[in-house]
């Protein structure tokens, strides 16, 4: 039988005594996994410490070090708990406390249920795993992503909460980052897309010029990498509105693969087969509520991400150096 393991980063806490710091030791204990299938992660060079291949299982750590685990198939001898026929894999909390958590919201799942009530959402799953300890506990959505798109969310223990973060979200203080993969090569490597939304009687968006019929919406983007004919970014956005980023990037003429809605007829990709969007919530940061203190998250690539750059990077790099900067403002 196989066990899949998605990709995991892991801080090394102050309270594990130094004879119990060896690596192989701390994956045992805090993934809760045998000590010959650590072994066999570690000298199959898929564990990194500090962002550094490791393959010495019996590497001293020290409090603070970052270990990454990727996900790979991984051989095990015996059985596996038997998942209820509701389960869709687990959730990825990266931190929670009395106030809020943080999760990582994985693709092809609702962040919250339509009219038509859909049992399987983010929102269900996350309350369902916090009223283990605290059978009265409650769930707030503060902001949401596409079905299929997955990356950082923030959620809410109390009404108050939720609403103050909803008014940080409204104030455009949170620093939201996401990656996309575009289809063809975008040509400025970095650029602003400014302009309004509005809404069409099947719910699609598309940008207008005039305020009075759309919302303002603000995109910020930057290319991190080109291949042969698809192009990695990084998109900042300003505001929030529903498929802002889907929008102006099509708008671009460089649709993000997998886009079953904006210019669908060129947002296909041989190394894309997947039936989700190509667009990750990669980092959020925001002000907790309570405390006042800055925080930051980030959500690893999803795997599909990880299999197209490893493809990709098979074949020529494109040569395109790419311009520096390109400013598109429709604001009246």
């Amino acid at each position: 039988m196989l066990v899949v393991m998605t990709i995991q980063t892991i801080e090394v806490p102050s309270n594990i005594p130094p004879p119990a710091r060896q690596l192989a030791s701390v994956l045992k204990n805090l993934l809760g996994i045998p000590t010959s299938h650590c072994i066999w992660l570690i000298e199959n060079n898929c564990v990194t410490v500090n962002q550094k291949p490791c393959r010495k299982a019996h590497w001293t750590l020290e409090p603070g070090d970052l270990i990454q685990v990727d996900r790979i198939p991984m051989p095990i001898a015996q059985s596996t708990p038997k998942k209820s026929p509701s389960a869709r894999g687990s959730i990825e909390f990266l931190y929670d406390d009395p106030d809020l958590c943080v999760v990582v919201k994985p693709s092809n799942l609702l962040t919250v249920p339509t009219q038509y009530r859909e049992a399987q959402t983010l929102v269900g799953r996350v309350q369902r795993r916090i009223q283990d300890q605290n059978s009265k506990a409650k769930i707030f959505c503060v902001h949401r992503l596409d079905r299929d798109v997955s990356g950082v969310l923030v959620m809410a223990k109390s009404l108050a909460v939720a609403e103050q973060l909803r008014n940080q979200f409204a104030a455009r203080k949170p620093d939201r980052q996401y990656i996309a993969i575009l289809a063809g090569l975008v040509p400025n490597d970095s650029g602003t897309i400014r302009n309004y939304l509005a809404t069409d009687e099947n719910l699609n968006r598309y940008s207008v010029e005039d305020p009075s019929q759309g919302e303002l919406a603000i995109t910020h983007y930057r290319v991190r990498q080109r291949w042969q004919d698809a192009t990695l970014v990084e998109v900042r956005l300003e505001t929030g509105r529903r498929n802002q980023i889907r929008v102006h990037l099509a708008d671009l003429g460089h649709p993000i693969l997998g886009d079953p809605r904006y210019r669908r007829d060129l947002a296909t990709h041989r190394a894309w087969p997947y039936r989700r969007i190509a667009l990750h919530a990669e980092s959020l940061g925001f002000e907790h509520p309570s405390t006042l203190q800055p925080m930051r998250f980030v959500a690893q690539w999803p795997q599909e991400f990880r299999d197209f750059q490893r493809s990709m990077s098979k074949t020529r790099p494109s040569s395109h150096g790419g311009r520096k900067e390109n400013h598109q403002e429709s604001e009246g």
